[in-house]
């Protein structure tokens, strides 16, 4: 596989500084070798992607707050691997959520956005399960959000 850090280099992202807990949880829970990361919200330097898919934004820039999200769940796989990427054997699964107004059906499509950047960057071992689901409301507005299963063992065999 190719080094997880370099395939970043190659797309010309930087990985953000994994965000702060907003209430009363953590931002990833290690349970053996795997590691859960907590929702991912469409946050950027710029204060993100917000809105209702579908109303206030449409699917190309729905799919780009996917793609954020994912950005976001990788710097946090990152400080939970204690900055080695290479420590991951496999996205197992992502659970997406699109704030979607009532007569937007492309959620799949939205989460496409998170689904192909975690390929792009951990090559075969980014290919997952998902859950793809439209909800009403997301924290303060955000466009999507997405959590992740990835197994990553501390000492990699």
């Amino acid at each position: 596989m190719t080094d997880p850090h370099n395939r970043l280099l190659a797309l010309d992202l930087v990985l953000p500084t994994p965000a702060a807990p907003v209430a009363n949880y953590v931002p990833f829970v290690r349970c053996g070798d795997f590691v859960h990361i907590s929702g991912q919200v469409s946050l950027d330097a710029q204060g993100g992607i917000r809105g209702v898919v579908g109303e206030d934004i449409d699917l190309e820039t729905a799919q780009a707050a996917a793609r954020l999200c994912a950005l976001n769940l990788i710097a946090q796989i990152n400080a939970a691997c204690g900055g080695d990427l290479t420590m991951v054997r496999r996205v197992v699964k992502l659970g997406g959520f699109v704030q979607s107004g009532p007569l937007f059906f492309d959620i799949p499509q939205v989460i496409n956005g998170a689904s192909d950047l975690m390929v792009e960057v951990f090559g075969d071992a980014g290919r997952h399960a998902r859950s793809a689901v439209g909800v009403y409301r997301l924290p303060f507005n955000f466009a999507v959000e997405v959590d992740a299963l990835v197994d990553a063992p501390e000492n990699p065999r």
